[in-house]
């Protein structure tokens, strides 16, 4: 049976983008939550994010600087995290 899982991401950005791909081989349901900050887009950055794209994953953030990810409060965020089977701060 799938879990579910999110990544809630701040500092190491490329780090925590690489794990959540890594976490889809084992066919979970991954939802990643760029918190507090700017998403950085370059570099190897850039690859993972278009990764995560590709792979039809989800991004959420309380930063509306983030264009590319649907925007929640940070209530919003904790009120979704309650539902996930694990929830991974990186």
């Amino acid at each position: 049976m799938a879990k579910k899982v999110a990544v809630l991401v701040r500092d190491r950005q490329g780090e925590a983008l690489r794990m959540s791909l890594g976490l889809t081989l084992l066919d979970d349901v991954v939802d990643v939550y760029v918190l507090g900050r700017k998403l950085e887009t370059t570099g190897e950055h850039a690859l993972h994010l278009q990764t995560v794209k590709d792979m039809d994953m989800k991004i959420y953030t309380d930063c509306k600087e983030n264009g590319d990810a649907e925007f929640l409060s940070t209530e919003e965020i904790a009120r979704r995290l309650p539902e996930y089977d694990h929830v991974l701060p990186y």
